[in-house]
Formats: C-alpha cells, structure tokens, sequence
C-alpha cells in the first residue's frame, strides 16, 4: 500500500511538472510570439490596489490570486503550428485533460480542455489550442492553478488574451 500511494504521488508531481515544460520548447523561437506569467507575477498583480466598487476589478483580484502559471503562445508558421499540434496531442495524453469544448469555425479548429479539480467547475488546468486557419494565428495557450472555470472571462477581458472570445463561451457552457 505504501509503495501505490508513493507512486500516486510520484506520478501526480511528474505531470504536474511536465505540464510546466512540455510548451517551453516554443518560448524564443523566431516565428512564435510567447507570453509567459508566473505565480510570482500574478502575486504581484494580486496586490495592486484596486476601486472596491468595480465589482470586475475585485472579481479579476480574486481569480489571479489563484493562478500559478499562464503560458501563451501564437504563431502564423505553418511548420511550427504543427509542432504545437502534435506537443499538445501528446501531452492531452498523458496529462489526464477532458474535453471541454471543440469548435469548428470557417476551418479554424478550437479545442479546449481541462484537468478539473474538487468539483465541476474547479479547474486545476485548462488547455486550449486553435488552428489557425488560412493566414490567422495559430494559438497554445496553458493555465494552471486552482480557479473555477466560470471566472475564466474576467481573466480573458481585463488580459486580452488571443481565444478569449473561445474562454467564454467554455466557462459559460460549464456552468
């Protein structure tokens, strides 16, 4: 029994890890631009003094104090967008994500996935990858932390990120 729970553990951990590094290939390469905030920086955000009567504000406050990492990345590229595809098919493998949600939009394929936490709506990873179609961004995009998915649109209004409007219909579909 001590040696099942060891290895539980053990293999917690190493996804948990992986999950940080497996995207990380792509930060500086000439044809992706990337956008990476850590725990430390959204601690910081967290502190920022804010209007209490903007309940928006104080509502985006809350969700970042929960996040530890925030990795974005966009290429037009279409050697390194099938780089992308092929690291994110392998790490939904492994790394225990559900499907969330899968857009089909004009050739522009959206997938978003999630490693859920205690309850439904707690979300521990979310995933999404678009493909971009003919000349529009491809998008990998990875958030970890420990936040509910229904305040995913906070986060996408107030940081503009690329797929947004996708984030919002996922968090309102989970509801």
């Amino acid at each position: 029994m001590k040696n099942f729970i060891i290895t539980l553990v053990f293999a917690f951990v190493s996804t948990t890890f992986y999950a940080q590094g497996a995207f990380d290939k792509f930060d500086g390469q000439d044809d992706v631009t990337s956008v990476i905030v850590n725990k430390k920086m959204f601690d910081l955000m967290s502190k920022v003094k804010v209007d209490t009567s903007d309940k928006e504000m104080k509502q985006y406050i809350n969700l970042i104090k929960k996040l530890d990492h925030l990795k974005v990345f966009t290429t037009k590229s279409a050697h390194v967008e099938a780089d992308m595809k092929a690291t994110a098919d392998k790490y939904i493998k492994t790394a225990g994500l559900e499907e969330l949600m899968r857009i089909n939009d004009s050739g522009r394929n959206v997938k978003i996935l999630v490693k859920s936490g205690a309850t439904d709506s707690q979300v521990r990873e979310l995933l999404m990858f678009i493909d971009g179609a003919k000349n529009q961004e491809s998008v990998l995009l990875s958030l970890t932390g420990n936040f509910d998915l229904n305040e995913i649109s906070v986060l996408t209004d107030k940081m503009q990120l690329p797929g947004g409007a996708d984030l919002k219909k996922a968090s309102k579909g989970k509801k």
